[in-house]
């Protein structure tokens, strides 16, 4: 299946759309070429705002850091 769709052919095709974000992690939606939106599974989501949380900690970045063998200046 292609991984990028018109608002026309989203709007028509949602309940595909959505099975398929659900296998692939991801549908782009386009208007007049430019990617304009994304369908986003629920377990890209929950990846996406897991990454976020930990991005945002200084304690898991610092030790993430640590663990690379880096040093980190906060």
């Amino acid at each position: 299946m292609k991984s990028t769709y018109s608002i026309s052919d989203a709007q028509s095709q949602l309940p595909g759309l959505v099975r398929e974000a659900e296998a692939s992690g991801s549908v782009t939606i386009s208007r007049h070429g430019e990617a304009v939106a994304y369908l986003v599974s629920r377990d890209r989501m929950e990846a996406i705002v897991e990454t976020l949380e930990i991005l945002a900690d200084p304690q898991a970045m610092k030790a993430i850091a640590t663990h690379r063998g880096g040093k980190m200046h906060l």
